[in-house]
């Protein structure tokens, strides 16, 4: 279903971004491997729903879209939800420690 696919989606992407950022790893690839994590994401989920993994890149359109067709918000709640709970999930497993070992 499309919420499940932009839970893990959001999920994915940001413990990519927190675990190439976190202090103990090397530096200089973080932005070659958050790209390539946004961009595996979009080419598999733009046939699932288009692929949102930020609210902010949907709300727009919704907006806009309004104009030719009011209906263009009846599904923007999914594409709210599902970001915010992988985000969680993502930042609860990171300050548990679960994503890497910090004691390197």
């Amino acid at each position: 279903s499309a919420l499940v696919f932009e839970i893990v989606a959001t999920f994915l992407f940001l413990v990519t971004i927190l675990g190439v950022t976190h202090p103990f790893m090397p530096k200089g690839f973080a932005g070659l491997a958050i790209g390539l994590t946004l961009a595996a994401i979009h080419i598999v989920g733009i046939n699932i729903t288009g692929t949102s993994v930020n609210p902010a890149r949907s709300i727009g359109p919704a907006i806009v879209g309004m104009v030719s067709n009011p209906g263009a918000v009846a599904q923007l709640w999914l594409f709210i939800v599902a970001p915010l709970i992988g985000a969680g999930l993502a930042g609860l497993l990171y300050r548990e420690g679960a994503l890497l070992d910090q004691k390197q």
